[in-house]
Formats: C-alpha cells, structure tokens, sequence
C-alpha cells in the first residue's frame, strides 16, 4: 500500500511540476496557433471558423490521443493548395468534409497496419534542413506582418502568395507600405522578446512562468486601445487579429458545418479523400522526426499511434466543418521553445482556443498581427540559427548537400516540394557512397610480393554495388591471382552473381585465376557460380 502511494505521490509532484511549464507553453502556443488557424482557411478558401475548429480539434482530441508529449496539430499550411481546388471541385463546402472524413478513416487504417514506420527513412540531414527551412520562411513571411502589410494571409508558406507575389516580392512591395503603428509595437514587441529570453529568463522562476509572449499581447492590446483614434500611430482593424464574433449561442452553433454525406458515391470525393491522407501521413510523420529531434528530452513518438490519433482527429473535424489536421512543426516549436514538457500543453492550448472564441472573441480582435509576428520571427530564428549551417557544413558533402537542397526547396518551393527534392539528392548520396564506400567491395594486400589480390566481399551486397564491383574486376591486371573471400556474406544479389559469373568467363582469356574462399572451403576457377551459390542458401537472394 505503501508502495502505490508513493507512486501516487510521485506522479502528483511531476503533474504539477509540468504544469508548472505546460500552462505558459499552452498560452503561448494558443497565440501562435489562432492566426495560422484563421490564416490557412482563408488560404484554403474555407470558412475562417473552420480553421479555428481544427485548431481545436488538434489540441484536444489528437493532442489526448497522441503518444507526442511536445508535438502539436492543427490545420496545416501543405494542405491549403489541395483544399482551395477540392472545395471549387466537389460542389461546395459540405462534400469537402466528407473527403475530410474519409481521408481520417484511411489514416486510422494507415495506423493500424503500421505505416507510420515509413518516418524512419528521411535522413536526418533532410529532416535538420526541413526545420532550417521552415524556420527561414518563417521570418521571411513575417516581415510584412511585422510592418503592417498584411495582403497575404498568415499560414501561407508556399513561395508563390496567393496575392500574386512571391515571398521575396512581397517584402520589397511591404516597404512601400509600412505602418508606422504596426512597425513600432511589433519592434517594441520583438525588444521584449528578445530581453525576456536573453535576459529575464534568466533571472528569476517568475519570467520564466510568464511568457514574454503574453507580455507582448498584452502590450499590444493595451497600445491598441491607446492609439485607435491617433492617425499616425494607430492600428486599423485590417492590421489586427480576426475572429468571427457570434451575435449569440445560436450564432455561435450556426458556425459549426455537417458533411453531405449524400454525395459520398461521388468518385471524386474519394480521391481527395485518399490523397489528403496521404498528403496529411506524410506531413505528420515528417514533422513527428523533427520535433523528435529538437525536443530536448529526445522523447520519441510512435509513428502508428500518431496516425491513428490524426485519423480520429480528422473524422472529428470532418464531422463538425473543421480543416483536416496534421502535426504541425510551427505550433510544435513554439511548444517546446516555451517548456512544454507533456501533452497537458497541447491540449490546453485546444481548449485556449474553444473558450476564447466563445467567451472573448472581441479581445482577440485588439491584438495586432505585429505582435503576433514578432512572436514567430522568435520561433523562426531558433529553427534556423546561423550555427547549424556551419555544423552541418563540417560534417561533410554527404550531410550538407541534402541539408542545402532541402532548405533551398522549401524556400523557393513549398514544404513537401523541398523534402521530395532534399530526399532525391539524399537518395542520389547514398548511391554514390555505395558506388564508392570500400565497405560493399573489400581489398586487402593488393599488389603484394606473389602477386596475388585479395578481395572480401562484405556481408550484403547488392544490385547498388554493381558499379564499384565492376569497376575493380576490370581494373584487374592480366596473369594475376585473385583471392574472392566470400566468408562473410549472408546476402548476395543475383546481379552480383551474374556479373562473377561473367568475369570468371572473361578471366580465363586474361589469363587471371581466381580462388574463392567460402566456409564450405576453397575452390579454385569455379565452373559456376551461379551453382555455386545455389548450394549456399545463406549466400543466395532467396
């Protein structure tokens, strides 16, 4: 008895202990989330309320489900593009949702035969230069935000805006229209940020449980009310955070949408349904690698119980007119560059986002987009520190050029345009190490007093390695003694036995003899190989 006690009590300590950071990280997150959440259904040509349904959704329904402790979900930026041309093709918003629904069924079923193990295979200098990225077009896309041109909407991460400009574009035409009101809240805001961080934090518990962000939102309130009726520094309402503000409970419900499940034997609404899943798995797992990898407990989340937890958060929010969900990297960085230490943060930044749109929807509507940009221009910094350009620099060729064309795609791209792209070239590497890495085609002794060669082949070796295995056989001089040391290979590709078999045909006009040395023994010029390697099940492709 004694003993669960104790165990009771220590469990009690470490809910109260997180909590401690969970509540500041949930606040600071709900901050971070409600103008991407309005943003990306304005991109997506969605409700705005159905962004904010999402938001929700993600928090609590996928943030109780999810094995993530830090990571965060929501509407998603990869998505907008599918969703704004699904809408326009299956006939209105109501048959959207349905796609929405079944995209979640396949992600449920995605999960349950365990797909999720497809995360484990993007490198990790695709996933490190996947977190650079994101976090330069953070702070590219916030610049105009932070001075007050707010012509594109926030959420749009995609190089080419859907006002015409591009991100680059976009920050020279903000220029011409700088908002004195904006640029100076928003300067004084990142002021904050940065001395509360550098600083503050360091002084006293106290700045660490209170957030610089709430510090500067409510800032940023207090300067609105302050200067509204000044023209030269005050906010107008289009530089400002928009929720829409019910007139009442009914007006409230009203904004809630319910799938037509009537148009379910439309075809089309089956392959929006299948490639959001597909689009959506992709992003979560991705984005799962990477918050694994900045989190600073190294928790690791489980892939198929993630996708299970999206699937189920995606039929919910199909069902009720929200956007489909992923895990998403911005709301997830925010998360863990506030303390969130457990999944509490998560999904109280869920239930942020349901209370406030009910109850302070006004308020909301005071705080300036500035401040809010001031806040991601932090996050995206320390996802792109200039520090990690020169660590993975001087890892090699091997890590940086797949770490460069990833962060390069992304930002001229999109995210998963840039992944495909970092992922091609860091597929290309690894051909090219398995064509050159002596590991696959082993040479010891080459050239010594007898003239023999000794070759060990390594204990797999396949089709990739056809290229280095050729080349070395052909680089053979005439009248030579090749030693092939095959004791070690379990697994041999019938590629490779094709091209032995071929070389011993051609080694006896070059006057080469070769010796295979295999753990049945020593055979010298063998008459097959091929049969050889029948004999020799653990040798063989099977």
């Amino acid at each position: 008895m004694r003993q669960i006690i104790k165990i009771f009590t220590v469990m009690k300590k470490s809910f109260i202990s997180n909590l401690r950071s969970d509540i500041p990280a949930s606040i600071v997150v709900f901050f971070v989330a409600l103008p991407l959440c309005l943003g990306i259904a304005l991109a997506s040509g969605a409700p705005l309320f159905s962004g904010v349904i999402a938001g929700i959704i993600g928090g609590i329904v996928v943030g109780a489900l999810s094995g993530s402790k830090v990571g965060v979900s929501g509407p998603a930026a990869g998505l907008a593009a599918i969703v704004l041309t699904a809408i326009g093709s299956l006939g209105g918003y109501e048959n959207f949702l349905v796609a929405v629904v079944i995209a979640g069924v396949i992600q449920v079923i995605f999960g349950i035969i365990k797909a999720g193990i497809i995360g484990y295979f993007f490198p990790s200098s695709v996933i490190k230069g996947m977190l650079t990225g994101i976090g330069i077009i953070i702070i590219l896309k916030q610049i105009p935000h932070f001075i007050g041109y707010d012509a594109d909407p926030e959420g749009d991460l995609a190089f080419s805006q859907m006002d015409g400009e591009n991100t680059f574009s976009e920050i020279f035409k903000s220029m011409s229209f700088i908002q004195a009101g904006s640029a100076l809240i928003g300067l004084i805001s990142l002021s904050i940020l940065i001395f509360w961080d550098k600083v503050l934090s360091k002084k006293g518990k106290i700045f660490q449980v209170i957030q610089g962000p709430l510090v500067v939102v409510a800032l940023g309130i207090i300067y609105y009310l302050i200067t509204k009726s000044n023209a030269t520094f005050g906010i107008a309402s289009s530089h400002l955070v928009s929720v829409p503000v019910p007139d009442d409970f009914d007006s409230f419900l009203a904004q809630f949408s319910s799938p037509n499940f009537a148009a379910i034997s439309n075809p089309e609404i089956w392959v929006v349904g299948f490639t959001m899943a597909l689009v959506a798995s992709l992003e979560t797992l991705l984005c799962v690698e990477a918050t694994d990898k900045i989190d600073p407990n190294k928790n690791v989340t489980p892939t198929n119980r993630e996708l299970l937890a999206q699937g189920v958060g995606n039929i919910f929010s199909g069902m009720i007119g929200g956007l489909p969900v992923t895990q998403v990297i911005v709301r997830s960085s925010a998360n863990i560059q506030s303390k969130g230490k457990s999944k509490i943060s998560t999904i109280l930044h869920g239930f942020l986002l349901l209370i406030s749109v009910i109850v302070i929807p006004d308020l909301l509507n005071k705080i300036p987009l500035s401040v809010l940009a001031a806040v991601l221009l932090m996050v995206g910094y320390k996802l792109a520190k200039p520090s990690l350009f020169k660590k993975m620099y001087l890892l090699g060729w091997k890590q940086w050029i797949p770490f460069v064309v990833t962060v390069v795609g992304i930002v001229f791209t999109d995210l998963l345009t840039g992944i495909v792209l970092g992922l091609s070239i860091g597929i290309l590497v690894i051909l090219i190490k398995s064509y050159q890495n002596s590991f696959f085609l082993h040479k010891e002794g080459e050239d010594v007093d007898d003239g023999r060669i000794k070759m060990t082949l390594a204990e797999e070796v396949t089709f990739f390695n056809k290229g280095a295995i050729l080349k070395e056989l052909d680089n053979l001089p005439e009248d030579s003694y090749l030693e092939l040391d095959v004791r070690k290979t379990r697994y041999l590709d019938n590629d490779i036995i094709e091209i032995l078999e071929d070389f011993a045909f051609k080694a006896h006009d070059r006057k080469i003899t070769i010796k295979l040395i295999s753990e049945r023994g020593v055979v010298e010029n063998p008459d097959s190989y091929i049969e050889f390697f029948k004999l020799n099940p653990k040798r063989t492709n099977q």
